[in-house]
């Protein structure tokens, strides 16, 4: 399995990067919007929205949401992205909101109508702020946005192989058994190094780092909280992956769950701390 997904992620990687860099930026928000809502449509299923016609109207609303929320907002002739901004905020507080969630796993667990509303309520909430922030910061620069990323896969790698070789303590043995503290730590030293990195690399000032440096370790938590967040919707339908589009990876939602989290913190401290 090891190998299938290192196959896999090399064969995204180029094609990820490739599109950050090349492509401007409404082609790449139009881009993230197609792979937000495919990743979306895979989180109706594990919120057990069955029916087709239901899950494709719900993805119409969200796609009109964020159709909503460029033709409210200004081009370049003049004004600012502010209701992107609060999208953002918006989606700290609900991740903020989701680790309590964490917490307590049977919560929406019950498989009835009031479980579904805030499985729902939480994909609009995860996926369209990220949304958000992706634009911001590749209107920015696309190697900000190609740096968020970097973050997230840094991580990803860094808890992976840490965990597999040091882990010994359970991180949510109830959610996802193979996360473990020693994962953890080694992902948020991968995910700081990269970003200090990075930064260094898009000129940031040299008494901005430490700056950058504890935005990372934000980064790094909420996207660990929103792997478990995925992995509780999973655990609640008893599935082990979101769809089988990866090999070795499976879902779409399966490789941006992380992501969604990460990328409004990101997108908030670099606005935030001017850096």
């Amino acid at each position: 399995m090891t190998r299938t997904r290192i196959f896999a992620a090399l064969a995204m990687a180029p094609v990820a990067i490739g599109s950050v860099l090349l492509l401007p930026t409404p082609w790449m928000v139009a881009l993230a919007a197609l792979l937000f809502l495919a990743a979306l449509w895979e989180w109706f299923a594990l919120a057990e929205v069955d029916d087709s016609l239901a899950r494709s109207a719900l993805l119409v609303a969200n796609l009109l949401l964020m159709v909503a929320l460029v033709w409210a907002s200004p081009t370049d002739a003049g004004g600012s992205l502010v209701l992107f901004k609060l999208a953002v905020v918006a989606g700290v507080v609900w991740w903020l909101l989701a680790m309590l969630w964490l917490l307590h796993y049977d919560f929406g667990s019950d498989h009835d109508t009031h479980g579904r509303v805030f499985k729902l309520a939480a994909a609009t909430l995860a996926v369209v702020p990220a949304w958000c922030a992706l634009a911001l910061l590749h209107r920015d620069g696309a190697g900000w946005l190609l740096l968020a990323l970097m973050l997230v896969w840094a991580t990803d790698t860094g808890a992976y192989f840490a965990g597999r070789r040091f882990g010994r303590r359970k991180l949510a043995p109830r959610i996802s058994p193979n996360k473990t503290f020693e994962g953890l730590l080694g992902g948020l030293l991968a995910g700081v190094v990269v970003a200090v990195v990075g930064a260094w690399w898009l000129a940031t000032p040299p008494a901005q780092l430490p700056l950058v440096a504890l935005v990372a370790v934000l980064v790094v938590l909420f996207s660990v909280a929103g792997d478990l967040f995925e992995s509780l919707l999973k655990r609640h339908v008893g599935v082990k992956d979101s769809g089988a589009m990866i090999p070795g990876h499976g879902g779409l939602l399966d490789r941006l769950d992380s992501v969604f989290a990460a990328l409004p913190v990101f997108a908030l401290g670099k606005i935030w701390l001017g850096f």
